[in-house]
Order: structure tokens, then C-alpha cells, then sequence
């Protein structure tokens, strides 16, 4: 695995890559190209009750390759105010040295943003965070793999984090060190679905082909806008609701909120949230109660918080409050919980991922379209 990985990192810095241009004091530069290479070590976080059968005689091994384009444009506030943030793409490639967990390959998309912008220090340190899909779990099967008591499905969502230390070796190169959490779910699309998470220790070597190129951080910034935003989400995703029996059943979720910034980074505000479960419709789950409309629908108030990435990205979350639920729907814990991202393809229309969850339960994963009113 490490040697395929190691070709590729060398492929990639054989190529000649495009990148974006931007206005820089009036002059034209290229958004410089970073690629990397990672390597992941140990740090299996086992559940209870599962882990020791799952995780018997595991051991966690990983690489990234990843390629970013360093954001040195003035057209975006957001470049400044993340001390011009790295976006890319990555793959990543594991294992647990376990064959009845598999060796994942994954597929992401990444912000990697500086804490502070070093232009002349030796050292600097920044943040990561990845959103993607994995492929090539090897799943829990009655018969064929029951020990694996984790993961339900072959392929599955992966969300990763990371903290870095990084030091100049050259001012092309640099050398890193880090923490990072790696999870993976397929939102209770499959069962079991206990997740798999990782928080291994990462050594990391970079490459930039351009020198870091001197960027203003004083340009003025507007004020951001105190109006009231309005927002209309719609998703919908599956749920598998007991390990035996197979069947999945739609789940549909519509939102409506109002928000309004603290800041450029941040907005706050709050909604509702009404959610539809196909199940309560199905006498072998809902029972008698099959078919009543307190059987398929539910929700409450939920708080609403964005965290704004840039004038098209944003990660939104909500903590929301049930006042009718039903528990055979899934529906286990009076507050629910949504982490997501969303992206704006054109103008106020948004679409977007994110998992709904009980408390750190997955309920399902959302796929989803909104609007947004006064952006």
C-alpha cells in the first residue's frame, strides 16, 4: 500500500498542474499548488461492548495524498480572514490490518486553514477539515463476517479533522507532525452502524513548487450585513432500523430558519424542524399504530449555527428538541442533533450533506436542497 501511495506522490509532483489566478496588488498570480503526503499511526478508538471482538489484534495504518491551491485572491474577504486557506482534494488509504474490517480507500475534499499567517517563520501550524466516501469495507455479514460488529456497509461517509505543527526545511519543503480523528459512518443507511474512529498521531511532508508570495493582511474588510436571513432546507436519505430486517425506509426533513451574523465567521439564529418516517406506515414496525399521521411525522424548535468558510461554503449544525417523536421510528432520545455542510451553486440555492444523530447515534444521512432568503 505504502509503495503504490508513494508512486503516486511522485507522479503527482512530476505534473504540471493548473491553478486558479487572482489580483494581487494589481498583478496577476497563480494560487500556488501544494501537494502532500501523510502518514497515519495507531490510535484505534474502540466502543464499548463491540470493540474488543471488533478490534481483536487490529492495528491502524494510513496515507494521504492530498493536492491543494493556497487562496491568495483579494476577491474573497474570507481569503484574508483565514490567513489564505488551502482548498484540495485527497486519497486516502488504510488499514487496521484486519481482514474482516477491509482496507478503505477514500475520496475527499478538504479546507486546510493556517492559525496564523507565518510568511517568514520557520515554523506554523494550521487545522484540517475533510469531508468524503469510502469504499472497500469488507461488512458485518451473519454468516459470513460476524465479528465485524461496526460497520454494516462497504462504502460510508468519512469526516476527518486535524491539528499540525509544520517546520520550514527549505523554503519548498516542509516537514509536519499532527493529530487527527477519522470517522466513518454510513448514517444507519446498513446495520450495525457502531462507526469506525481513528486518532492517530501523522507525520506529514509538503511541497510547493512556488515560493510564498508577499499578500496584504490589512485590505479593508466590510462590515458584515445585521440583516435577517431565511432559510428553507429539504433532505431526504434512508434508514435501516433493525439488523434483522434488511428493509430501509425513506426519511424525509424540512427545515425553516432564520439567522443572522455575529461575525463574518459565524451566523446564529433558530427554526423548525419536521421530519417524515416512511416506517410509521409499516405494521411490522409501528404496530397498530401503522399508518397514523402521529406515526409518520415528528420535530420540534431546533437552534440553528453556521460557521461560514467562504461566500459559498459554509458548515451549518442544529440542536433541536422533539415535541412528538416516536421511538420505534428511531427516534430514541428527545433532542436531536445536525452537522453538515452546505455549498451555494448558484446565487441563493444551496445543496448540501449532512448527518442527523441522537445524541451520537446516527439517525440518517441528509442529501439536500435549500434557499436562502436576503443572502
Amino acid at each position: 500500500m505504502y509503495v503504490i501511495a508513494l508512486c503516486l506522490f511522485i507522479g503527482l509532483l512530476s505534473t504540471d498542474c493548473f491553478a486558479q489566478t487572482d489580483s494581487i496588488n494589481d498583478k496577476q498570480v497563480k494560487n500556488p499548488v501544494i501537494y502532500e503526503m501523510e502518514l497515519d499511526n495507531g490510535g484505534i478508538v474502540k466502543q464499548k461492548g463491540v470493540g474488543s471482538i471488533a478490534y481483536k489484534n487490529a492495528y491502524y495504518q494510513g496515507i494521504h495524498l492530498r493536492i491543494g491551491w493556497k487562496q491568495l485572491g483579494t476577491n474573497d474577504k474570507y481569503n484574508q480572514l483565514y490567513n489564505n486557506p488551502v482548498y484540495g482534494i485527497g486519497l486516502y488509504l488504510a488499514t487496521l490490518n484486519k481482514s474482516s474490517i477491509g482496507n478503505p480507500y477514500t475520496l475527499y475534499g478538504f479546507v486546510q486553514v493556517p492559525l496564523k499567517h507565518e510568511l517568514n517563520s520557520k515554523w506554523s501550524y494550521d487545522y484540517r477539515i475533510a469531508l468524503g466516501l469510502s469504499g472497500d469495507f469488507n461488512p458485518f455479514d451473519k454468516v459470513k463476517n460476524p465479528t465485524n460488529k461496526v460497520i454494516g456497509s462497504e462504502h460510508n461517509v468519512y469526516i476527518g479533522f486535524g491539528f499540525r505543527v509544520q517546520y520550514k526545511l527549505h523554503p519548498n519543503w516542509k516537514m509536519g507532525m499532527g493529530l487527527s480523528f477519522h470517522h466513518f459512518s454510513n448514517g444507519a443507511l446498513a446495520l450495525p452502524n457502531k462507526g469506525i474512529n481513528l486518532m492517530p498521531l501523522s507525520l506529514s511532508l509538503s511541497y510547493q513548487p512556488q515560493k510564498d508570495i508577499p499578500v496584504h493582511k490589512n485590505l479593508p474588510i466590510k462590515s458584515y450585513s445585521r440583516k435577517w436571513m431565511y432559510h428553507f432546507n429539504y433532505g431526504m436519505g434512508f434508514k435501516q432500523l433493525h439488523e434483522d430486517l434488511s428493509k430501509r425506509y425513506l426519511k424525509i426533513s424540512i427545515g425553516f430558519y432564520a439567522s443572522r451574523h455575529i461575525s463574518h465567521k459565524w451566523r446564529i439564529g433558530g427554526g423548525l424542524d419536521i421530519f417524515y418516517a416512511a416506517s410509521g406506515n409499516k405494521k411490522e414496525i409501528a404496530d397498530d399504530k401503522a399508518g397514523r399521521i402521529s406515526s409518520i411525522f415528528s420535530g420540534g424548535p431546533s437552534f440553528y449555527l453556521v460557521h461560514i468558510l467562504n461566500e459559498r461554503l459554509i458548515l451549518n449544525g442544529n440542536i433541536g428538541c422533539y415535541i412528538h417523536k416516536q421511538n420505534f421510528n428511531g427516534e430514541i432520545n428527545r433532542f436531536f442533533l445536525r452537522a453538515g455542510i452546505r455549498y451555494y451553486v448558484y446565487k441563493n440555492l444551496n445543496t448540501g450533506l449532512s448527518i442527523k444523530a441522537h445524541m451520537g447515534k446516527a439517525d440518517f444521512i441528509e442529501w439536500s436542497l435549500g434557499y436562502t432568503i436576503n443572502k
